[in-house]
């Protein structure tokens, strides 16, 4: 049972992505932007955000994956940089629990583990056996251009019980039957500003990374765990019942009503694979051009 509702929660993502991208990307990248460049980013967000929700219920409340928060609560609503272990193919998924509460809407093997080690020895660092050693300048670029815009960073640190699951894992509904996230809010003030002291902190917060999973393999658990509520199931439901039922319209319209709406579909297939192979948006046409600057 638990396979099968695995299989239909993977069917209900990629379908439920395919055809609204096709149906409305078009709407809020070409059309909306063509009067407001803030308004189409906003529109965009909002429908993703959206459809990123589904996950967290599909995961949680369907496939039965049990998500346990700890360490500290997060505050809704701040503008933050979020960093975090990557411990298998599919951790990334398991954030959008965390931002979905919030209202917000590559992986490590043992032969990397032991290339990590080695590079931390010839460079006198410290051998990890949980993490791989961070690689810094992407995050030192992001907190350099962002620090002025940020209220906070986020440490977060994920741990699966029992076995590190695979993206098959999830497809089928077999792993993993627990995640934990526990949650470390960092101050801006905290934080070093130039490039060497930002590398030593890094390393020495990926330190501790270790060292909190050491101790989860040892417990089995995060210390101060159920710092975050269950997700609400009749916002969930609802959520779902109107993404689900959009996503049936548009396959009725594409399979069953005017030919008008086949040719819409490839239409908008075809400008999205231009704009996405060639990196080209339209501007902005209506408005001050100079509020269109700032938006970009």
């Amino acid at each position: 049972m638990r396979r099968c509702r695995g299989v239909a929660c993977v069917a209900i993502i990629l379908s439920t992505a395919f055809l609204l991208i096709v149906y409305l990307a078009p709407i809020t990248t070409f059309v909306v932007r063509l009067f407001s460049v803030h308004y189409s980013r906003k529109a965009t967000s909002i429908l993703f955000g959206i459809w990123l929700s589904l996950w967290p219920f599909l995961f949680e409340k369907i496939n039965k994956t049990k998500v346990v928060f700890s360490g500290e609560n997060v505050t809704p609503k701040r503008r933050v940089l979020l960093f975090a272990n990557h411990r298998t193919e599919v951790d990334w998924m398991y954030l959008w629990d965390l931002a979905l509460r919030k209202g917000y809407l590559g992986y490590i093997n043992e032969k990397k583990c032991i290339k990590s080690q080695e590079y931390a020895s010839e460079h006198g660092l410290p051998k990890l056996e949980h993490v791989l050693l961070p690689k810094t300048k992407g995050f030192i670029c992001c907190l350099q251009q962002l620090r002025s815009s940020l209220d906070a960073v986020y440490d977060v640190t994920i741990a699966y019980k029992h076995r590190l699951p695979d993206f098959l894992d999830n497809v089928y509904g077999v792993d993993p039957s627990e995640v934990h996230i526990h949650i470390r809010t960092v101050q801006l003030s905290d934080i070093p500003t130039s490039e060497d002291e930002i590398t030593e902190w890094m390393i020495e917060r990926f330190r501790q990374k270790d060292q909190l999973l050491s101790d989860f393999v040892a417990k089995g658990h995060f210390l101060d765990e159920g710092t975050e509520e269950d997700l609400s199931t009749p916002k969930c439901l609802a959520n779902f019942s109107a993404i689900v039922g959009l996503t049936g319209i548009c396959l009725y319209l594409t399979l069953c009503s005017s030919v008008w709406f086949k040719v819409y579909v490839v239409a908008s297939c075809a400008y999205l694979s231009f704009v996405t192979y060639y990196s080209i948006l339209p501007p902005q046409l209506v408005g001050s051009p100079e509020g269109a600057k700032k938006a970009v």
